[in-house]
């Protein structure tokens, strides 16, 4: 009866850490398009911006602010490379 009790606790405790969690993961959601194509606004090669831009939004789930820099903002799109080793993202 005890091993019913318990489980039945477990249960009830992952359903409710379930429900804490899901804001988080709605809150990841970010409109690449639009953060990406502004991002890009001034950028000479804009297409390549563009496609660059949206990979590395799409795998860190943000986008520094303005047109350039502010890469402190979103360390995991700052440190994203090519395979030549050079930074990915505009």
């Amino acid at each position: 009866m005890a091993n019913a009790k318990t489980i039945l606790i477990f249960a009830i405790l992952c359903i409710l850490l379930m429900h804490e969690l899901q804001p988080i993961a709605e809150a990841q959601e970010i409109d690449c398009k639009s953060k990406c194509e502004y991002r890009c606004s001034k950028a000479s090669r804009h297409k390549m911006c563009i496609r660059a831009c949206n990979s590395c939004c799409e795998r860190c789930h943000c986008v520094p602010p303005g047109t350039s820099g502010n890469r402190d903002v979103c360390p995991c799109y700052a440190h994203l490379k090519t395979h030549g080793g050079r930074l990915k993202c505009p």
